[in-house]
């Protein structure tokens, strides 16, 4: 969980505001301002210096300070100083790539792409409405250098610096064309200007994290977070931050499963970590909807599942007051989040997997990303998203899915992992290296891919139907005895071709033939389709049941079992003095043409619940409600059965060890 002083529970205020924009700040009160906040149990606030538009919000003589703030008014000061008094914490946020105002004095400043046209973050060309993107290899990067070392100056920046829109843009400019040749690189080639791109962004992030970092109360290291940077490459480049965000509106384009993909990733890291969403309906800028209450307390309870803070995205309209019913609706969420806090309090999550990615392909999942993220959420695994280069030794079990390379130091990782105790579950091409032999002693063979592009499988345990699969496996046969093979490929009678087919869609099933669609051997588990792939892409709960038959051979203990329904999202967090499991139950519905909404929780009635531990439990209890619930404990698992109505619980169970000791501490308490 979050230490302190970073907060839990905080607000985005993004306002960004264009020169035409009248009266700002005109209606700012300090009190109500501040008291709006407090009351909604807001832990910190991002306040603007400087939007998108390139204006500056507090008392300048700089030109670019935004026209429509009353001459003498600090209204950046005046926010800070008013959250101060009720101890929030005030991050000031500067716009990097985005700003209106110097892209217009200064156009020569601006990115350019191939074709020499100014890059925007819309598509429709030069006369619609869209940031345009400044080169950060230009003397911009000076400009705003100026800009973030005036406001660090003049403010305690001891609560930190947001800055924003720092993803690499290549570019074509004169500044860039020659920095990259500066820098022993071709301009002319993309994948080049990629290279260079990268190379500006952290060189700027090291002089803005520099230049705050000198510029804080004496024995404080400043907070800085430079937005929009691919996460999986925070390993690289947590040294220019104090603590993360991840920006995952999930109505606005991220989707909800992007935060359970990249917040297992960051978590991992060792930095405080918020979870950013928004209380709009769709994204940023929808200034005029907000989402159901229901869906807020969703993101923000799954957030808390997985060890992260909470920031919520607002827009501050431009008189400078916030909307009270903006903050009924956060309160709403920070409210609940609150009551469940002590209960997770330096806490952290434990897991039995890792699941390896490969970072270069970004914070996006890929359809093999996805479908391990849903398919293990919906077997009630616990498990970390991880980097090939992560250490391995603390997971029971490492999942490779099909679409991460295992070169040759990935494969020696795996190696000693396998050697020190570790189970392996690998799919696909991962499983194969370039000579067609196993990357790894798996006990198989391959004999190249499949012909049939809708093979089928039958599962040992079943009754003789054959389930598709809407992929293309490998051939895989078994080698030795000690070689288990829990699923088999069944062919079509032939490949489906224009003149050559039957039926709607694939060729039926013929016959089971010798070639393994999942072998188990010792303490490694071989599934020779793109199993992640396809169920990410079709989600058939048959093809989940493989990677399900995999992990229950190879962890037949796992940390939590829980029954109820597939969406049901679970963890496990260790606090000093308790295990606790976080329930989280809410479903999503289509609503408009792209737009996934959630209205309502959805109720657990009676899901029956088992958590491995230690030492059997003396208390066990569902909170935040305080309503003890029975329970057995035997062979090491804590059994019981619990009731949730409104989308998210805590079950806290407290061994006895635990139970004394809390005793002891409140006795200490009193006698103080």
């Amino acid at each position: 969980m979050i230490p302190s002083p970073q907060p839990t529970r905080a607000v985005h205020l993004d306002f960004h505001n264009g020169p035409d924009v009248p009266a700002i700040g005109a209606d700012f009160e300090p009190d109500a301002f501040a008291q709006t906040f407090a009351e909604a149990g807001v832990e910190s606030v991002t306040l603007f210096a400087k939007c998108h538009h390139g204006h500056l919000y507090y008392e300048t003589n700089r030109p670019e300070r935004h026209p429509g703030l009353a001459p003498g008014f600090d209204l950046l000061g005046s926010q800070i100083d008013a959250l101060h008094r009720v101890g929030i914490r005030t991050p000031i946020y500067l716009s990097v790539q985005c700003d209106e105002y110097a892209a217009n004095l200064y156009p020569q400043w601006r990115a350019l792409d191939d074709s020499l046209a100014a890059v925007k973050s819309v598509s429709g060309g030069a006369f619609e409405a869209g940031w345009q993107i400044l080169d950060m290899s230009s003397p911009y990067q000076d400009y705003l250098s100026e800009q973030i070392e005036e406001v660090v100056d003049r403010y305690s920046t001891d609560d930190g610096i947001f800055l924003d829109m720092c993803w690499d843009q290549p570019s074509v400019s004169t500044w860039a064309i020659a920095g990259a040749r500066r820098a022993g690189l071709d301009p002319s080639i993309p994948a080049d200007r990629r290279r260079y791109a990268a190379q500006v962004s952290r060189q700027y992030m090291a002089r803005y994290a520099d230049l705050v970092g000198r510029r804080t109360s004496a024995g404080r290291r400043a907070g800085v977070w430079f937005n929009s940077r691919p996460k999986l490459n925070l390993r690289e480049e947590s040294t220019y931050v104090d603590h993360i965000e991840v920006e995952a509106l999930s109505t606005g384009g991220w989707g909800y499963a992007y935060l359970p993909y990249v917040g297992r990733f960051v978590r991992s890291i060792g930095l405080p970590a918020l979870a950013m969403t928004g209380r709009f309906h769709r994204s940023w800028g929808d200034n005029g909807a907000l989402k159901p209450r229901a869906e807020l307390r969703y993101e923000t309870t799954s957030a808390l599942a997985q060890g992260l803070g909470v920031s919520v995205g607002d827009v501050l309209p431009p008189r400078g007051m916030p909307q009270r019913p903006v903050y009924e609706l956060i309160g709403d969420a920070f409210a609940h989040l609150r009551r469940c806090e002590p209960f997770v309090a330096r806490g952290a999550v434990r897991t039995d997997i890792a699941v390896v990615v490969d970072p270069a392909r970004g914070d996006d999942p890929d359809m093999a990303g996805l479908g391990a993220v849903r398919a293990l959420q919906q077997l009630r695994q616990q498990f970390d998203i991880v980097g090939p280069d992560s250490d391995l030794s603390p997971y029971r079990v490492t999942v490779v899915p099909e679409t991460t390379v295992v070169d040759a130091a990935l494969q020696r990782r795996l190696e000693v992992y396998l050697a020190g105790g570790g189970s392996l579950l690998v799919a696909g091409m991962a499983a194969m290296a370039a000579d067609g032999s196993p990357v790894l002693p798996l006990g198989v063979d391959f004999h190249g891919e499949s012909e049939f592009s809708r093979p089928f499988f039958r599962t040992g345990a079943d009754s003789g139907f054959d389930t598709v699969l809407y992929g293309r496996p490998l051939l895989m046969s078994a080698r030795g005895k000690d070689v288990r093979v829990l699923s088999r490929l069944v062919e079509p009678f032939f490949e489906r071709e224009w003149d050559h087919f039957s039926g709607h869609e694939y060729t039926p099933a013929d016959r089971p033939t010798d070639w393994a669609l999942l072998a188990v051997r010792g303490r490694t588990a071989t599934i020779a389709a793109p199993i992640f792939t396809i169920f990410g892409e079709y989600g058939l709960a048959a093809h989940r049941d493989v990677i399900g038959d995999a992990l229950d051979a190879l962890l037949p203990e796992p940390l939590l079992r829980a029954d109820g329904p597939a969406h049901l999202e679970t963890s496990v967090i260790d606090t000093v003095d308790a295990r606790v499991v976080n329930l989280v139950s809410f479903l999503s519905t289509r609503v408009g043409t792209d737009l996934d909404v959630v209205s309502d929780p959805f109720p657990l009635v009676d899901v029956d619940l088992e958590v491995r531990m230690d030492d059997p439990p003396a208390q066990v209890t569902r909170e935040p409600a305080g309503q003890a619930l029975p329970f057995t404990w035997e062979r090491g698992y804590l059994r019981t059965r619990v009731t949730v109505l409104d989308g998210h619980a805590l079950v806290v169970a407290r061994p006895a060890a635990a139970d004394r000791r809390i005793s002891q501490e409140e006795g200490h308490q009193r006698n103080e």
